[in-house]
């Protein structure tokens, strides 16, 4: 049906376009298919556009192609045809288009330089290859020149001109001396771009007379040298001199003393310069400054950054580097050369061009009679390129007309094509740096469906896992694909199947009622084809009886059970494994359909036995260990070690091998399990003995192999389980003959030390294996695919050459040959080196920090090129480091840490965090040399986290009802604190704990009075800050509330009956009587002493007797905190703190008391009578009034000390 809306020009345009992408054929790589269906040309394989070739080789021109049916060739050089059949030196490969141009015998490379193009042709239209510019490389000789010597003083400048030869393609520059050895380059001293050697300042030791300027050709692979330049320094000191006996003031650069400079340029010359680059291609900006001290170069770009992972500096960073240029990179780049005394700069206007590339190639077009379709070849460059349609080689304009196609600027369109619309198409993008040639062909076809797949294909899988049918096809038009289960089945559709635009039917779990037979059916407007597949599910296979760790004696048998359920149709195969490897070949495993037996198990049994299952379609296993332990002992039979061998014969005498044959001694009631044969060396190492081989114990001859150039002798020992025997008597001498060597050094390898050089390095051939005299070795090495000719020195008595010049981490290939003066041992094998590592480039770019958690975030970056590696990519390191404290806002000292991830990681974790701080991380890369630079510091902040525990809480001022509690901050606060909670509750005399009171406190309070307390109570405390994440951890103290003077608790409180009852259960308890009676044998004791000190006469100074004496008999209580004992905790079985059970102004002190007995009686005038009897009632209260002067303090008598219990 028809819509009433219109379609603008340029979206019918992109519908057609989306139409050709959607309905052109892709043609099967299928042979049958191949051979019958028609194909226009297309060029597979052409040699480059600028082709420089070997003027010593034979020139062969590349021009490949396929079609149906094959196409013929034909060449073009400089625009005109070039007839192959008239120049005897060319031919044709066969069946190709390349052409071969016989130039080793007599003929010139520069006679057949120009532009070839290849054509190739079939019915079906005319494919061309780019235009070929061949061009002969050139190497020569270096021009004629006189060089003279040069005379400089010490601090100036010098340059040192190489002026290469100019050649095809120009030479490869280097500066070495006359030991070919690179010559030392630094900021001082460095080489330019156009290759010649720059001294910011000379000094004496860059005297000498070999500097020799180098150019490698590496098409021919020739080197051309110069003259070797002499250069002459003469130092302050020895300047006079110097001049009046050699030299006059002229042949010198100035006759200024040494005196320091600011920089100045030796290149580029002046202020400004223009730089001109094609995109794609490497930007190389040079600066050399000289000046005393020596400059030191920076490159910025004006108004805007240099790239990240595309700018690298080098030769001390007096080069700028930049792959990979663009468009963007078009400025002005500035270097600026400094030292002490002043800076120097240029500015060099950068300008990207491009030659044409592609933007959207155009692309082969296969359609069917009467479809549309459309070629596109859209490409850009700097200047815009301009594009140009060809038909079958002939510019469109010219070419016979198609009513099928219209040219539309970059666009062909093609509408109701037919069989003869088939050609193929070339598009031409170009402008002045360049241009851009493809073909693509328009092939039209009208072709029925066909189903590649075999018929009746039967596919077997193991059920759960997924089933894929195949039903590829071709047609043309494009057929359409239904799949159906069984003979009168409905088509296939819904969740339990996955159809593949290549025709393939995806079951992604099949189960057994999968199993049947399903048929694809293809059909286009040209007919329909059909297809049937057989799929069949099989149950897996399952061990239902695995084997089980068994632990046996030595000697004993063993068996390991495996039995399996399989799939009836499927045959398992059952293997067994030891430690992951074969069963020994022994007798003793016996292997039964479901077990594995071992008979008579010795201590080599000892392992993992494994069960293997398989089928044609799964395989299962299972494990168990065997755990061998030593056998019952039985009474030991005393042994001893054999008798040696004598009686040593040799026979059988050839150039490469001997007979030894030998008496065996007694063997001391211990069989000889078998002898040991050992050697000596008399010509290299007379006295020492190696091993040679070893035989059973029941042999008495062996067949010895030899060594050419080695004396032998030879001796026996034999062995048995206790031990070996006194080596024999040594045999007669035997010396082979001298033969080149039979092997060549191992342990061959090619590494780096320098990024300059290859270390090559081998394991030395040791004494008889040079198998003759003069042994030498053989060191050749080439650069991996490059095409280089070997390279090779020869060498003795050494283990190790080194390669100079070498590229930066290159592969090379390596070989060591042993020789000696009879000739060289077999060709050796080839290894792989690399020469030496050099930092890293660049560093890891997008670093991305993703915090987790308070103490843990994860570190993201992208992967450097491995190619600024520039060595073995060891992983990458993160140094990170806090910066401060965002609680307490202040720096602290930076201590960085450092984690290391190995491999080509992209990501790592940073624990151990501090939580609410601010951090700086970078990344950077490792290889063997060392770290690349680091990538720019990331700052990020860990949020906030609980807080640590408050760092100290003290409880002071205990009155009746009250405490007071202070404390300091967390040391951690981890965030910003928001709050304090305290926690209490009263303890009991049982230990039993009453019910928590909570407060919450402000942040900003560090201490709190806690009022209306219970009178003489202990009460535990818990104590913790928070944030706004949670509650820190608690800290916990005990303290407890005094009891009134009088022992009575105050009306006030209204607790009268409280402390009654309360009373009365203390002193039921058994440990109160228990204090009562040892206070009342105290005082009983004390009162026969006076009695008695009386009945002497005089009075008792109780006073001057206690501080006399302490006897701890009558000072029950601590003298620091005035307590009996220890008292701890039923919960936490902690002691009470220091002075819990003393009065708040903890003056208690023995030296400070005046108390004696007179204080245990009723107010003051407690006394004794004149026999010594006690005056008063025994009470629980006292006071004491000031004596002397003195403060009042409260004795540390049994009653408070009772009191304080109550």
């Amino acid at each position: 049906m028809m819509t009433k809306k219109t379609i603008s020009a340029s979206r019918a345009s992109l519908i057609l376009f989306l139409c050709q992408m959607i309905t052109a054929l892709e043609v099967p790589l299928d042979p049958i298919l191949l051979k019958e269906l028609s194909q226009p040309p297309t060029i597979t394989q052409q040699s480059p556009k600028d082709y420089i070739v070997d003027p010593r080789e034979n020139i062969v021109i590349q021009c490949e192609a396929k079609g149906k049916p094959p196409p013929s060739f034909s060449w073009t050089r400089n625009g005109t045809h070039f007839d192959i059949d008239k120049d005897a030196r060319v031919t044709v490969k066969p069946n190709s288009g390349t052409l071969v141009i016989n130039i080793m015998n007599g003929g010139k490379a520069e006679a057949y330089e120009g532009v070839y193009q290849c054509t190739a042709r079939n019915e079906r239209g005319a494919a061309i290859s780019n235009n070929i510019v061949i061009r002969p490389s050139r190497s020569p000789l270096w021009t004629k020149e006189k060089v003279e010597p040069k005379y400089v003083r010490e601090g100036d400048p010098l340059v040192l001109h190489c002026s290469p030869p100019v050649g095809l393609p120009p030479p490869i520059i280097f500066w070495m001396d006359n030991s070919f050895q690179r010559l030392p380059q630094n900021e001082r001293v460095s080489q330019g771009l156009n290759g010649d050697l720059y001294f910011s300042n000379v000094k004496p030791e860059d005297t000498r007379e070999d500097y020799i300027c180098y150019a490698r050709f590496n098409h021919t692979q020739t080197i051309q040298q110069k003259q070797p330049i002499s250069v002459k320094v003469f130092s302050m000191d020895s300047l006079n001199e110097t001049i009046s006996a050699n030299l006059s003031d002229t042949d010198f650069y100035g006759a200024k003393p040494l005196t320091e400079r600011r920089p100045t340029l030796l290149t580029p010359v002046g202020s400004t310069s223009n730089k001109v680059e094609l995109r794609g291609n490497v930007l190389l900006l040079e600066c050399i400054a000289e000046g005393l001290p020596t400059p030191v170069i920076r490159w910025i770009k004006e108004g805007g950054e240099l790239p990240i992972n595309r700018t690298f500096f080098e030769n001390f960073k007096k080069t700028l580097k930049i792959i990979e240029v663009s468009e963007a990179d078009s400025g002005k780049y500035k270097c600026v050369a400094r030292n002490l005394l002043g800076s120097t700069h240029h500015t060099i206007t950068v300008t990207v061009k491009a030659a044409p590339y592609w933007i959207t190639a155009p692309r082969n077009l296969v359609l069917s009679p009467g479809e549309d379709g459309t070629l596109i070849c859209r490409a850009n460059g700097n200047p815009k390129p301009n594009i140009s349609w060809l038909t079958n080689g002939v510019p469109i304009a010219i070419a016979p007309e198609d009513p099928s196609r219209k040219v539309d600027g970059d666009t062909i369109i093609f509408s109701d094509v037919q069989e003869r619309s088939s050609a193929v198409y070339q598009c031409n993008a170009s402008n002045e740096y360049g241009y851009l040639l493809a073909n693509a062909f328009v092939n039209v076809l009208a072709e029925p469906p066909r189903i590649l797949t075999p018929a009746n294909k039967l596919y077997q899988i193991i059920a759960n896992n997924p089933a894929l049918l195949d039903c590829a096809f071709f047609g043309s038009p494009v057929p359409e694909i239904e799949w159906f289960k069984g003979v009168k089945g409905s088509i296939l559709h819904g969740d339990l199947y996955v159809f593949h635009d290549n025709g393939t039917l995806e079951i992604p779990v099949a189960q057994k009622d999968s199993t049947g037979t399903y048929t694809c059916v293809a059909r286009n407007k040209l007919g329909k084809v059909q297809n049937e597949v057989h799929l069949e599910v099989k149950d897996p296979t399952m061990i239902i009886k695995q084997p089980e760790y068994k632990i046996i004696q030595k000697g004993g048998q063993v068996s390991f059970e495996c039995t399996i359920k399989h799939d009836r149709t499927l045959m398992p195969t059952i293997t067994w494994l030891k430690d992951n490897g074969e069963l020994p070949v022994d007798e003793r495993f016996i292997i039964h359909k479901d077990s594995l037996a071992i008979m008579n198990v010795t201590d080599k049994d000892d392992g993992t036995y494994t069960c293997v299952a398989n089928t044609t379609l799964d395989s299962v296993s299972a494990s168990a260990i065997l755990t061998v332990v030593a056998a019952t002992p039985t009474p030991a039979i005393i042994y001893d070690r054999p008798d040696p061998p004598f009686d040593l014969e040799l026979t059988d005498q050839l150039e490469r091998s001997i007979q030894l044959s030998w008496i065996p001694g007694y063997d001391n009631n211990s069989p000889i399990t078998n002898f040991v044969i050992e050697y000596e060396d008399a010509m290299r190492e007379p006295g020492v003995w190696h091993y040679q081989t070893e035989v059973h114990g029941t042999q008495t001859t062996v067949q010895l192999k030899l060594s050419p150039y080695v004396n032998y002798s030879f001796r026996v020992i034999a062995v048995n389980e206790i031990g070996r025997s006194q080596p024999s008597e040594a045999s007669e001498q035997y010396l082979t003959k001298a033969a080149k060597p039979d092997e060549n050094p191992s342990g061959v390898q090619g590494i780096g030390s320098e990024p300059d050089n290859l270390v090559i390095i081998w394991e030395p051939l040791k004494g008889f294996q040079s198998n003759g005299p003069g042994l030498q070795y053989k060191v050749s090495w080439r650069q991996k695919d490059v095409g280089d000719e070997w390279t090779s020195v020869i060498v003795a008595n050494v283990s190790k050459y080194i390669v100079s010049g070498t590229p930066t981490f290159v592969p090379y290939e390596i070989k060591v040959q042993a020789l000696n003066d009879l000739g060289y041992a077999p060709e050796p094998a080839e290894v792989i080196g690399h020469s030496g590592e050099d930092l890293p480039m660049v560093a890891p770019g997008n670093v991305q920090v993703h915090i987790v958690n308070s103490t843990l975030a994860k570190v993201h970056w992208d992967p450097v090129p491995l190619k600024t590696v520039r060595g073995h990519l060891q992983g990458y390191r993160i140094y990170y480091w806090k910066v401060q404290s965002l609680s307490k806002r202040r720096r602290r000292h930076v201590e960085k840490k450092i984690l290391t991830f190995s491999g080509n990681k992209t990501h790592g974790m940073l624990p151990g965090l501090e939580p609410y701080s601010s951090y700086k991380l970078n990344v950077r890369v490792v290889n063997g040399k060392g770290e690349g630079p680091a990538s720019p510091d990331k700052l990020f902040k860990t949020p906030e986290g609980v807080p640590s525990s408050p760092s100290f809480l003290k409880i002071s001022n205990p009155t009746l009802d009250s405490l007071t509690l202070e404390w300091g901050p967390p040391t951690h606060p981890n965030g910003v604190l928001i709050a304090y909670t305290i926690k209490f509750q009263p303890i009991n005399s049982t230990h039993e704990l009453g019910p928590l009171i909570e407060i919450r406190i402000p942040a900003n309070e560090t201490s709190l009075i806690l009022s209306n307390l219970n009178y003489s109570t202990r009460y535990k405390f818990y104590f913790y800050a928070q944030t706004s994440v949670g509650s820190g951890s608690q800290i916990t103290e005990e303290a407890v509330t005094i009891m009134d003077e009088a022992g009575i608790l105050p009306p006030a409180l209204g607790a009268g009956k409280a402390m009654a009852s309360r009373q009365v259960d203390i002193a039921t308890q058994g440990w109160f009587i228990g204090l009562m009676c040892a206070v009342a044998l105290l005082i009983l004791i004390l009162l026969i002493v006076c009695f008695i000190r009386r009945n002497k006469g005089g009075k008792y100074p109780v006073k001057e007797k206690e501080d006399a004496h302490a006897d701890p008999e009558i000072q029950p209580m601590k003298e620091d905190d005035g307590t009996f004992g220890e008292y701890s905790d039923a919960e936490d079985h902690k002691p009470l703190k220091k002075g819990s059970r003393t009065p708040s102004d903890r003056t208690v002190k023995k030296e400070d008391s005046d108390d004696s007995l007179v204080d245990y009686g009723e107010g003051v005038n407690g006394q004794f009578n004149e026999d010594g009897s006690f005056i008063g009632q025994y009470s629980g209260k006292k006071e004491k009034e000031p004596a002397e002067g003195n403060e009042s303090s409260e004795a540390p008598s049994p009653v408070n000390a009772m009191n304080s219990f109550v």
